[in-house]
């Protein structure tokens, strides 16, 4: 893949974090959110940790001339609904769409749903998302907080991919289905959770059948379609950095990695 980026270019990355500028009762939402689910600070964490060819730059999205210096961007966790009411008060919500169009974006957990193509068990009045990706997925498909998880997934994408991944899921999605149509980019499958571990009101593969079976989209919890990449868990609150280096490389950099 071309990335289209200048050798001895600087690569910046942004996070989105536009809620600092907003009502200190938000603010302080917000900061509950980010203990629970991890967000800026992780990922800027884990992406200085990569061993690249050019000088990666980390910056916090809170506004559109922030995401104009942006080559790529992170969404992090959070509660989507709130996030995609956030960032429409911000006006970042159609920037944010246009961005997805032509830049590599990367959602984890709440992030995920925003990339989604169609979302279900949406609060009421349904779920805003910016698409980009061809997939359907349900919110909080593994139940509340208090179901959340840690699970060895099968990272099929990864650098050292007969080393599992640690999954840590906190009121996840689930991708219930890959829909790309024709002249969409195709879907990379990066990581996978067994089957015995999905949610007791999915239906499991059978039991005497491969439990990462690839006929069972609910297994995937982490994809790539194009530049994008999807994870319904939260890489950044591990001490692995292989998926922020998949991301980096595969997706940002590409052939210039």
């Amino acid at each position: 893949m071309q990335s289209g980026f200048e050798i001895n270019k600087n690569v910046v990355i942004g996070i989105l974090g536009m809620f600092d500028r907003l009502s200190p009762s938000i603010q302080l939402v917000r900061q509950i959110f980010v203990a629970l689910q991890g967000a800026f600070a992780e990922h800027q964490v884990m992406l200085k940790k990569l061993s690249l060819k050019r000088k990666l730059c980390v910056v916090l999205v809170r506004s559109e001339e922030d995401l104009a210096k942006c080559d790529a961007l992170i969404l992090p966790g959070g509660e989507s609904t709130t996030i995609a009411l956030l960032a429409r008060l911000a006006g970042l919500l159609e920037p944010l769409r246009e961005f997805t169009k032509t830049k590599p974006v990367w959602g984890t957990c709440a992030g995920a749903i925003l990339l989604a193509q169609t979302v279900e068990n949406t609060k009421k009045g349904g779920q805003e998302v910016l698409g980009g990706m061809s997939i359907s997925i349900a919110r909080n498909g593994w139940g509340s907080q208090v179901e959340s998880f840690e699970a060895p997934l099968v990272a099929e994408g990864l650098r050292e991919s007969d080393r599992p991944f640690p999954g840590v899921f906190i009121r996840a999605p689930v991708v219930l289905s890959l829909n790309p149509k024709p002249q969409d980019p195709p879907i990379t499958i990066v990581a996978r959770i067994s089957a015995g571990l999905l949610p007791k009101t999915q239906t499991l593969v059978p039991p005497d059948e491969d439990d990462t079976d690839p006929r069972d989209a609910r297994t995937i919890v982490a994809l790539r379609q194009g530049r994008h990449l999807l994870t319904t868990f939260h890489p950044e609150l591990t001490t692995d950095h292989r998926i922020h280096e998949y991301f980096v490389h595969e997706c940002v950099l590409g052939s210039s990695a």
